[in-house]
């Protein structure tokens, strides 16, 4: 029997696969968790042979959960992803033992998955599970397999350091996909994050300043005030007002204010 561990922030998500995995005889789930660092911390003490982890999730999603395991040297389970969204990629995975599933999960399909997992697991063949792995996140990454079943070999981290090119928003059981190069620059409002695009259009994403900042690339955003992010290709000029403050006028006519604390940064930026 496999020891199988769900991760999903959505409780009902959570709910509805564990009704599903019910099923399965040789399935025993053991634990849910409900974010990325639940699903480490209990990766790490249950050690589980199967874990049905959830692409997208705010904070920390699946990819970074694969890549804090890897970091800390803890042993993979079998990973079959979870998603709402990636659809352009189903079809990519009906070859792989390890699996993708599409929200809403559908019985059958869940069970071409878990007899996939059943079959490799009897097979104890880690060099096959190895590069079972590296397909499944090559495809989801765009990485090259070779290089992710390199770093598997060398015990080196299996998702390299990189930055999204779209971020995932929910909001009333909907996701929205919102490309990066087109943000052109972010706001905080309470535990809020306004994200505002080239198309006019606000988004709001509920996640920390920070944890956002982390997702985007320093090369093409610049922190310039506690509450605000910018697209340095959208700044237009940098301005010193009358009481000694500074703020930025973006291409589209927007001000935003540059703290002191981040003033040093946004000149950075014009001295490139």
């Amino acid at each position: 029997m496999l020891k199988v561990i769900v991760v999903d922030d959505e409780p009902l998500a959570r709910k509805g696969m564990m009704v599903r995995l019910a099923e399965f005889a040789e399935l025993e789930v053991i634990a849910q968790c409900s974010n990325g660092q639940q699903a480490i911390e209990q990766i790490s003490q249950l050690k589980p042979d199967l874990v049905f982890l959830d692409v997208e999730m705010p904070g920390m999603d699946g990819f970074s959960v694969l890549k804090q395991l890897q970091a800390q040297q803890i042993s993979l389970p079998y990973v079959i992803f979870v998603t709402a969204y990636d659809h352009y990629a189903y079809s990519a995975f009906e070859v792989n033992a390890l699996d993708y599933v599409l929200k809403p999960v559908e019985p059958e399909r869940l069970k071409q998955a878990v007899k996939k997992v059943l079959r490799v697991y009897q097979a104890q063949d880690t060099q096959r599970h190895k590069g079972q792995l590296a397909e499944v996140v090559a495809k989801l990454t765009g990485d090259d397999a070779g290089d992710i079943l390199q770093r598997l070999d060398n015990a080196e981290p299996v998702v390299s350091d990189r930055y999204p090119d779209a971020i995932s928003i929910k909001d009333s059981g909907e996701i929205t996909r919102v490309p990066v190069a087109a943000i052109e620059w972010v706001d905080a409002a309470g535990d809020y994050m306004c994200i505002h695009t080239r198309d006019g259009q606000t988004h709001i994403l509920r996640r920390t300043m920070k944890e956002l900042e982390q997702e985007l690339d320093p090369k093409f955003f610049v922190r310039v005030h506690r509450s605000a992010i910018v697209n340095v290709h959208t700044i237009a000029k940098l301005q010193m007002l009358a009481n000694g403050e500074h703020q930025l006028m973006l291409t589209n006519g927007q001000a935003v204010k540059v703290s002191r604390s981040y003033k040093d940064r946004v000149k950075q930026v014009f001295n490139q």
